[in-house]
């Protein structure tokens, strides 16, 4: 099966005043196409460095990272802005969503920054809200949202330009259980529809039931994978 994603010893250090604090250290792992991977480990372990760099939002001081054969290691800031744009969609735990800006309109925004037409983008907008069920919320404001809605409308911006890879960094993170529950089976239904989903959590349980493997990660490196069921083709 083909990888979507390779990361060949990877390692990033950060200066904090006075200290140098190694967030990854000599990291590898591959990710295979349409495969729900979960990354677990205790806070400060690296997970989400390790995701911002496989994002583009931060470079390794060495390795590579390859995405669909593309090394991100050699791009330059323009690139990068495009590999965000194009090739990654990332859901974030505080959903990042323009509070001034309706459900659709924020969507409708990230479609604009992926060059789509203005023609299109509320027909594409109210497609993918309709998907991840909030059809009927198209119109209101986060503020207007609770926190399950709120995560549903960042899956759907995540979605506008057809991402080969979901980033997920802590998606039920602000979540009570029983919400957790629905976005975890939302993101199933869009892994066994044949998205491949990088997921960062602290919630190894959770994880378990959805992924196909567990990655656990400890100080910087990865110390244990965990196959939990086998990949089913899609498409």
């Amino acid at each position: 099966m083909k990888p979507i994603l390779l990361v060949e010893s990877c390692s990033r250090t950060y200066q904090k005043g006075t200290v140098q604090v190694e967030a990854l250290k000599n990291v590898s792992f591959s990710m295979n196409t349409g495969e729900m991977v979960g990354l677990i480990g205790r806070s400060g372990s690296g997970k989400s460095t390790l995701l911002n760099l496989i994002g583009g939002l931060d470079k390794a001081d060495n390795g590579h990272i390859w995405i669909q054969g593309k090394d991100l290691t050699g791009m330059n800031r323009k690139e990068l802005a495009l590999h965000r744009r194009n090739t990654v969609g990332m859901i974030f735990q505080s959903f990042n969503l323009i509070a001034s800006r309706t459900a659709l309109e924020n969507i409708m925004l990230a479609l604009a920054f992926g060059g789509k037409n203005r023609s299109d983008r509320k027909i594409i907008g109210k497609t993918l809200l309709d998907s991840v069920g909030l059809a009927e919320r198209l119109n209101h404001r986060p503020g207007e949202l609770s926190g399950g809605e709120c995560q549903r409308v960042a899956i759907a911006r995540a979605l506008a330009n057809r991402p080969q890879l979901l980033l997920a960094d802590e998606p039920t993170g602000n979540l009570d259980s029983k919400t957790s529950l629905e976005i975890y089976q939302l993101l199933s239904e869009l892994n066994r529809n044949g998205i491949s989903i990088l997921m960062v959590t602290h919630d190894e349980k959770g994880a378990e039931k959805i992924a196909h493997r567990i990655l656990e990660i400890l100080d910087g490196r990865i110390i244990r994978e965990s196959k939990l069921k086998d990949q089913i083709e899609t498409g």
